[in-house]
């Protein structure tokens, strides 16, 4: 990873909330969502908050590296319906080394709906994904996909 990222960097991303990121669509399989209002999913939320930190963690890394999340602490406070524009802001809190921590915030034109914490650890892609590959191999599922660029 550069050392281009420092503390105190902030990023926006907005994001037009469809129809197929409501609660019902998390899990189609769960009865219990089924029954459950069309509202923005809280799972689709912090997939949000995460999208939006991996925005603005990928310029600083090197080629060969990506980052996974590794930490969530966030609030859902406000439903938001399809056709509203999430919008979320995030802030570098601290650099330690590979692991990068942020501040979030997501707000839909009317409520904040969401705040909290989100940490991610940058690593080389081809090590991450041989260490998954074989536990793969020990869980008897075969070879994971493999990322296209």
């Amino acid at each position: 990873m550069k050392d281009t990222l420092k503390p105190g960097a902030t990023f926006q991303f907005a994001y037009k909330v469809p129809a197929d990121k409501t609660v019902p669509n998390l899990y189609p399989e769960a009865h219990e969502f089924q029954l459950m209002p069309t509202v923005f999913a809280t799972g689709f939320m912090v997939g949000l908050m995460e999208w939006t930190c991996v925005q603005m963690l990928t310029p600083h890394l090197d080629p060969g590296e990506g980052s996974l999340g590794t930490h969530v602490d966030v609030t859902h406070v406000a439903a938001t319906v399809p056709g509203q524009i999430v919008t979320v802001d995030a802030e570098c809190t601290a650099v330690r080394g590979r692991r990068v921590s942020f501040k979030v915030r997501a707000h839909d034109g009317i409520d904040m709906i969401g705040e909290g914490l989100h940490e991610r650890a940058v690593v080389p892609w081809d090590k991450f994904e041989a260490k998954v590959n074989e536990k793969a191999k020990a869980a008897r599922v075969g070879p994971v996909a493999r990322r296209t660029s």
